[in-house]
């Protein structure tokens, strides 16, 4: 049965779905082969933005008021009908950690990282968190939950080997996961990548991920685990899943780098604006909308997701 929402988005997730399974070691799994012609429906009568404010030197800035901005739908100046200052919203993040072959020599770095970040952040009476691995096929590990040593158990109990579905294990992620507590803006979605950004597994492709990422309004979080000084072609991937999405993309050299980039993350997500606004000129033909905000103070910068798709309530996609 439908469900109308007032906000971007109404995700029904049709014949692919997760359950958990009975066994204490024996975690539900994905099936290999994606359905891809599972219904999902998004009807956009409002958009909401949750956005970071960061000044020249990447301090946070918290104090803004709603004629401090201007918001663009494709180059249209938009009327913001809602503003408020979010400073503390619960987050509900998806952990996507890539235990493939080909980071075999990294994983150990790997595990590091995802523990040490679900401990940092993760606050048991208010947030809830997943962890996803991907090797040949993606793998729902640990299912949400608030409890962050059950997620590092998950973690430790990973072993390396097999092929890379990166973008599969994102694409559920988004579509099955991430969507499960409505209305999107009472909270905070984030999904944290960590791994090379290869894939040579997937049954669906960058595009298709990358688009699931916008329809669950999903904030993505990269951590690269190459570790030469040589930027990879999978750091342009993870970079790109972060800049499309208002996120950030981080290239640490070992685990004991990482302090830095998960302080800034957690203080991405706990220190945000949200604007909400409905599209002039609006029509459902399933195109990719651009957005921007602008502030009117100088030598700011705004971090955004950069746009919805307007899908048509009755597109089976």
């Amino acid at each position: 049965m439908n469900r109308t929402v007032s906000a971007l988005g109404l995700i029904l997730a049709g014949a692919f779905s997760l359950s958990a399974q009975d066994g204490k070691n024996a975690p539900p799994e994905i099936p290999s082969a994606f359905d891809l012609d599972t219904t999902i429906r998004v009807e956009v009568s409002r958009v909401p933005l949750l956005f970071t404010v960061t000044d020249k030197k990447n301090r946070f800035i918290t104090n803004l008021d709603r004629e401090d901005f201007r918001v663009f739908d494709n180059k249209k100046e938009q009327e913001i009908r809602e503003f408020v200052r979010e400073s503390d919203l619960p987050l509900r993040i998806g952990i996507v950690l890539d235990s493939s072959n080909s980071i075999r020599d990294r994983f150990r770095f790997e595990q590091e990282a995802a523990i040490e970040f679900i401990r940092g952040v993760l606050r048991e009476e208010r947030d809830r968190a997943f962890l996803v691995s991907f090797d040949t096929r993606a793998e729902l590990i640990v299912d949400f939950t608030h409890d962050p040593e059950e997620l590092a158990k998950g973690v430790r109990r990973l072993r390396a080997g097999g092929g890379t579905a990166l973008y599969d294990a994102i694409y559920f992620a988004c579509r099955d996961k991430l969507p499960e507590d409505w209305p999107p803006e009472q909270f905070r979605r984030a999904l944290i990548v960590i791994g090379d950004g290869e894939d040579n597994q997937s049954s669906v492709t960058r595009e298709m991920a990358l688009e699931m990422a916008h329809k669950a309004e999903a904030v993505v979080f990269t951590i690269s685990t190459n570790r030469s000084g040589k930027r990879q072609d999978g750091d342009k991937v993870l970079r790109t899943f972060a800049e499309e999405t208002g996120g950030l993309s981080f290239h640490p050299f070992q685990a004991t780098d990482l302090e830095q980039s998960f302080a800034n993350i957690a203080n991405e997500l706990r220190h945000q604006y949200f604007i909400l606004y409905s599209p002039t000129d609006f029509i459902a033909d399933g195109s990719f909308h651009r957005v921007e905000i602008k502030t009117r103070v100088k030598n700011t910068k705004v971090r955004v997701r950069r746009g919805y798709y307007a899908t048509p309530p009755d597109e089976v996609r």
